[in-house]
């Protein structure tokens, strides 16, 4: 007997499932919770791209102006700078003689002033902006133009618009120029999918803004008796003549 028991209790305990009851064992593991597979809020998600993105229409790519064109850029825009800066020359000097002599004709050459020395700013600002040099012709385009404003005031109103008539004549096909230049470029860059940039709609929306506003003052000068000049066809031709070559020169210069 004493060994009978000493056996039992030298005996290894049994498992907790060999202690419970059938019916105690199915309710222990009901309370248990079941195994469950956690995600880390930390995981990375996924990588593949989600498939709606993949008909997004994408930006177009801004493309750099080659070499050619930065080159045609800035002999334009020296130019500008230059014929806009000959043009508030002219009126400077034209108006003295003319406004003393019509009075009438006031208003109208003030008005004509005032916006060539808006283009003049313009265009000086621009060439500073994007570092452009002035052409080296400055001093004597500055001269030039002095002259030709003061002797076409001196001989009257007539002359003096058919000055006017001339020199318009001549920046406005010149601007005509630039703006079928730049309508070509925004043509072939948006063929190629490519941006062409606000800046550069800016510039040619303006070069077209100034173009009006100086074929305006051609229409004034022919309303003004322009064609009425003694000689007509000299005067303006050898004016005409004058302007092509400094846009010539000044291109290169």
């Amino acid at each position: 007997m004493a060994t009978l028991i000493r056996r039992a209790a030298g005996s290894p305990a049994l498992p907790l499932k060999s202690r419970l009851t059938p019916l105690a064992f199915q309710l222990r593991a009901r309370s248990c919770p079941s195994h469950r597979t956690i995600v880390s809020s930390s995981a990375s998600p996924s990588t593949e791209p989600d498939p709606s993105s993949l008909h997004e229409p994408q930006s177009p790519r801004r493309k750099h102006l080659s070499p050619k064109q930065k080159q045609f850029l800035d002999s334009a825009l020296r130019v500008n700078h230059a014929g806009e800066l000959a043009a508030t020359l002219i009126y400077t000097a034209q108006s003295p003689p003319i406004n003393k002599a019509y009075p009438h004709l006031r208003p109208l050459m003030k008005h004509m002033y005032d916006q060539e020395a808006g283009h003049f700013k313009y265009f000086n600002e621009v060439l500073a902006r994007h570092r452009i040099r002035p052409t080296a012709m400055y001093p004597l385009w500055h001269a030039a133009a002095t002259f030709l404003g003061w002797s076409t005031g001196v001989m009257g109103r007539e002359a003096a618009m058919a000055c006017t008539e001339a020199v318009e004549t001549e920046i406005g096909e010149h601007y005509n120029g630039q703006v079928r230049e730049l309508l070509k470029w925004f043509e072939e860059m948006e063929a190629r999918g490519e941006d062409v940039g606000e800046e550069l709609r800016q510039l040619v929306a303006r070069i077209r803004s100034i173009r009006d506003e100086e074929l305006e003052h051609l229409d004034h000068a022919v309303e003004n008796d322009a064609k009425e000049a003694n000689p007509y066809e000299l005067l303006t031709g050898v004016i005409r003549w004058g302007c092509k070559g400094a846009i010539k020169i000044s291109e290169r210069v």
